[in-house]
């Protein structure tokens, strides 16, 4: 007579109840709101772009007014004057220790006040359109030539 192999029963599963499986809640996901990634993709785009006086396209180049009216179009839907002084009198004033990005920053640099417009992008930096000759580019607030002749920061409501 042959030998039985003896069978392994399948070992029993159990069902967990639900209730005591701890269920991690989904990590939260941080995004800009959409007008403040619009924004900075418009603005950050334009980075390398020919200074051109009275310029306000990628197509033409920019001045400093121009980058900004440009991109607080295109990016809000927002239409601001097109010379710094007019962008200087818009908006609320903001003092340098709350900038946020988006923020609108002046600076002397004619002698003149208001005679020049960047826009802050976080972590004392600001991108503009310098000069003749140069490109839309990314400085630091912090630097001695900027330092000496700020003039302010007013803030824009974007709000949609």
């Amino acid at each position: 007579m042959p030998t039985q192999v003896p069978v392994e029963e399948p070992a029993q599963t159990r069902a967990i109840p639900r209730a005591s499986v701890p269920i991690a809640p989904p990590a939260p996901v941080h995004r800009a709101a959409p007008d403040q990634s619009e924004m900075l993709f418009r603005v950050l785009s334009s980075i390398g772009v020919d200074y051109k006086f009275g310029g306000a396209s990628h197509a033409t180049g920019f001045d400093c007014s121009g980058l900004v009216a440009h991109v607080f179009r295109e990016g809000y839907g927002i239409a601001l004057p097109r010379h710094t002084l007019g962008q200087s009198q818009v908006g609320q004033p903001v003092p340098p220790g709350d900038l946020k990005p988006g923020d609108l920053v002046f600076y002397n640099t004619l002698n003149r006040p208001y005679s020049h417009v960047g826009i802050y992008l976080g972590d004392g930096r600001f991108i503009h359109a310098p000069r003749t000759g140069s490109a839309v580019r990314i400085e630091s607030l912090k630097s001695a030539y900027w330092t000496k002749r700020w003039n302010g920061a007013r803030r824009i409501d974007v709000r949609l």
